[in-house]
């Protein structure tokens, strides 16, 4: 706790005024969304901040001692960093605590010098720095605590004096920062750390440990207005990953991020490190980045769909999926669907399907690599994020899943959604589709249409319950080997399965769970059987939709869509090369077909 004598400060004081701070970014993080310009104007700054210091909040405690305290919270904001300042408050961070080891309090002379040599940290690790940004600020702040230590004898007036400044660099990033020369917007980043700094002063001002429970405060408006459009965006995709035990130095890594794209950052240490930049291709930067070190997390943000959602949003209801919902990116685009991959592994090696890795690259590595792949649900964390960056935009949010009896992802969903709701007061509807693939798509896509005409959400949610119920998928898999391998079919049965040349049929329950719908003795005799099976389900109940999907086998999906467009009249809604997630147990060679019945 800070009293008005207070001259140093402990591991417990920098931790409630952490919290402080955070707590304001979060509170305000609509609003610095909302004036983001710079980098891109793509209104996720306040998301990407927020991010960070949720990271910190969630998984730190606070430790008596100022540096162990300091360390722990630099190495969470690494981990939980994203976007352009998210990664360079958490560079900010890390120099502070690599200026302060082995400090189990601090003075008001030590801190303002940790400060000081903090900033090389940040300039180092951006390729090329811009004034007029967050780097900016932080560097005035810093100037001034080494300028005024002398002057202040306790921390409570050194913070919340220093805030008159802030406040002063603040509105100056409009004349220094050239893109926002034409509008009357502060930079983003820069309010959000004097944002922070704000819930700083305010804790040491009061000396009340702050809840670490959200709650939601009046905007503070600082030089505001809506005199901004829309860019063309050179780049992208925001990416980002963290890579430990690297062979490369910083200066390396920018050289290998700088061939791919613009906004290199290279944050923390030869460890562990954090690195951002905007790309175009994602898929083969990672494919480099393989060679230099192990890539433990990524994260890839579409900035051409963000920029959308600011500037060309077609609906008022953000519509949510996954990466297992195979639909083409035409319709992806058109119904402005934002989809959260699934995260894929090879060994150490980590993907997010659909977007770092290729469908070749991965049936390639599906091949190669002596380990077969491993899937992970979508952690809770990252919905947090993406949630409240559409909150932010959106006045409700419905999110569709694969069913939950093949990952965590919808529960992670149920639990961020209730966290948002609290903090937005946006309604999140989370709904297990209870199927996957093709099935998930048509269910999104009959969503994504009745948005489109305007229907009221209760007709909406209706409608997708029971187009869960009248939605099928039937998969006929070429070879079981990938079954095997993956733990779907135990070895034994598999080999004699394999020895006897049997070709199942999967499908799904009503309930969400695989079953074996048929057994064949070829690929050819199993696809007999599921268009049999569908010629008598349509004629009790007409198909309305159905797509076609395969893995790596768009031969056969050709000779099933012939077959299916005689059965049924109707062309498909696309032909779909399925989601690496789905194809690494169904195998190279899967053909499948999702249908939607009308009642």
């Amino acid at each position: 706790m800070f009293d008005k004598n207070t001259s140093t400060i402990n591991g417990k004081t920098l931790y409630y005024a952490f919290v402080s701070g955070g707590n304001q970014i979060l509170q305000h993080q609509a609003e610095i969304n909302r004036i983001n310009v710079f980098p891109v104007n793509d209104k996720d700054t306040g998301t990407n901040l927020a991010s960070t210091v949720r990271w910190v909040l969630d998984n730190i405690r606070p430790h008596k001692s100022y540096s162990i305290t300091l360390n722990s919270i630099a190495e969470a904001a690494l981990i939980g960093a994203r976007g352009n300042s998210g990664v360079i408050f958490a560079q900010f961070l890390y120099g502070l605590s690599r200026e302060t080891i082995n400090k189990p309090i601090i003075t008001i002379s030590e801190f303002a010098e940790s400060v000081k040599h903090s900033i090389p940290y940040i300039y180092d690790a951006i390729a090329n720095p811009v004034e007029g940004t967050i780097l900016t600020i932080i560097k005035d702040w810093s100037d001034f605590l080494s300028n005024q230590k002398e002057r202040f004898s306790d921390f409570k007036t050194l913070i919340i004096n220093s805030l008159v400044m802030l406040e002063v660099s603040l509105k100056e990033t409009n004349k220094k920062l050239k893109a926002l020369h034409n509008t009357d917007f502060v930079d983003a980043g820069a309010k959000g750390f004097f944002l922070f700094v704000k819930g700083m002063a305010d804790f040491v001002g009061s000396g009340i440990i702050p809840n670490l429970t959200f709650n939601k405060s009046e905007k503070i408006e600082l030089i505001h207005s809506e005199n901004i459009t829309e860019e063309v965006l050179e780049y992208r995709y925001c990416t980002e990953a963290i890579i430990k035990n690297t062979n490369a130095n910083a200066p390396e890594l920018h050289k290998i991020l700088s061939k791919w794209g613009d906004s290199a950052v290279v944050a923390g240490s030869d460890t562990v490190r954090r690195i951002h930049v905007h790309t175009n291709q994602p898929a083969l930067l990672f494919s480099d980045l393989k060679e230099i070190g192990t890539v433990t997390y990524q994260k890839v943000d579409d900035m051409v769909r963000q920029q959308e959602l600011a500037f060309k949003r077609k609906w008022n209801i953000a519509l949510v999926t996954d990466s297992t919902c195979d639909l083409p990116k035409e319709i992806l685009d058109h119904y402005q669907i934002t989809v959260v991959p699934l995260n894929l592994n090879f060994g150490d090696s980590h993907y997010l399907d659909k977007v770092t890795i290729t469908p070749d690259q991965f049936y390639d590595l599906l091949e190669s690599e002596p380990e077969f792949p491993k899937t992970s649900q979508i952690n809770e964390q990252t919905i947090l994020n993406l949630y409240s960056h559409l909150a932010s935009h959106y006045d409700a949010i419905i999110s569709i899943h694969l069913t939950s009896h093949f990952s965590g992802t919808f529960a992670n969903c149920v639990k961020a959604g209730k966290r948002i709701e609290k903090e937005f007061n946006v309604p999140v509807h989370v709904i297990d589709s209870k199927n996957l693939s093709g099935a998930l798509g048509l269910t999104v896509l009959d969503a994504a249409q009745r948005i489109e005409k305007g229907e009221s959400m209760d007709s909406i949610l209706n409608s997708i319950k029971i187009a869960i119920e009248n939605t099928r998928i039937y998969v006929s898999v070429k070879d079981l080997k990938y079954m095997i391998k993956g733990g779907r079919v135990s070895k034994p049965k598999g080999m004699l399965a394999s020895y006897l040349g049997l070709n199942p049929v999967i499908s799904m329950d009503k309930d969400g769970k695989s079953t074996m719908f048929g057994k064949t003795f070829s690929q050819e005799s199993s696809l007999k059987s599921i268009y049999k099976h569908i010629e008598l389900l349509g004629r009790k109940h007409p198909i309305s939709n159905y797509i076609i999907l395969h893995a790596h086998n768009s031969e056969g999906a050709e000779r099933v869509e012939k077959k299916m467009i005689e059965l049924t009249g109707i062309k498909p809604v696309s032909t779909v090369n399925i989601s690496p997630v789905i194809g690494m147990h169904a195998g190279i060679g899967t053909v499948a077909i999702s249908l939607m019945f009308n009642n």
